[in-house]
């Protein structure tokens, strides 16, 4: 059964917002992997998060517009990028609540400002390398998307095309799994992690007819995590998106 679509929850406060943007067209491939592919990577404070038994990785690529610094302020030249990232998901206990987030093992921008700011804040993995993004409707309400990058000469990218109409995703589901954390999770260089939370409604998706990877895997992720992602996605989708708030974080 769906669930009624709520609006972005109403604790937002502006002395604690960080960042305000849209985002928009999430395209998402996600992989089964086993956990010794993740530890390396996991937060001080956090564990894995599963699905049914399961853990999972997420290429995601999506469109960041309308950007702005502290809720208030648009960054000249700055404000409307793509983004690719690949994720994993975690949780912590804080007190009587569960927080289920999500950490970061690589993200790309095409602007080097973006990359230093998140760098130097959350000392998140972000690169800047060249980038492009496609969006076309094709049939009946269908979309193909695709997101590229370029890594020295050659270009990767990640695509899909659409089947069916959005809805919001079923209750227990994959799909409202990858979308529904709601935390961000960074280790710090000197330990101890840096955690924030990211505020958005519920978002509708559109189930795929296919996807596809494509390009040179060890440089976007290493050789380890590059064998997950020749496989076939155990499940693709486009979110549609929304405006978000990510909040200042908070050393733990």
């Amino acid at each position: 059964m769906n669930r009624a679509r709520p609006d972005i929850p109403n604790i937002v406060s502006a002395d604690r917002i960080f960042l305000t943007a849209e985002w928009q067209h999430l395209a998402m491939l996600n992989y089964e992997v086993d956990a010794g592919l993740l530890l390396p990577f996991l937060p001080a404070g956090t564990e894995l998060d599963l699905w049914q038994g399961k853990l999972f990785i997420s290429i995601v690529g999506f469109r960041f517009l309308k950007t702005k610094m502290f809720g208030l302020l648009p960054i000249p030249m700055h404000s409307n990028f793509e983004e690719v990232n690949l994720r994993f998901y975690v949780r912590r206990q804080a007190g009587n609540e569960v927080r289920r987030g999500v950490v970061f093992i690589r993200e790309m921008v095409p602007r080097q400002a973006t990359a230093f700011v998140a760098r130097t804040f959350y000392n998140e993995n972000y690169v800047a390398l060249p980038m492009a993004h496609e969006i076309r409707s094709v049939g009946n309400n269908g979309l193909e998307v695709a997101y590229r990058w370029r890594n020295g000469k050659h270009w990767s990218g990640i695509s899909l095309e659409t089947d069916g109409n959005p809805g919001l995703p079923g209750e227990g589901s994959l799909e409202q799994f990858i979308t529904e954390h709601y935390w961000g999770y960074a280790a710090q260089p000197r330990g101890g992690s840096v955690e924030y939370r990211v505020e958005h409604p519920s978002w509708k998706v559109w189930q795929v007819r296919q996807s596809l990877f494509e390009g040179d895997a060890e440089k976007f992720c290493g050789n380890k995590i590059a064998a997950a992602l020749r496989g076939k996605p155990e499940t693709a989708f486009l979110a549609e998106g929304s405006a978000v708030h990510v909040m200042r974080g908070q050393r733990l």
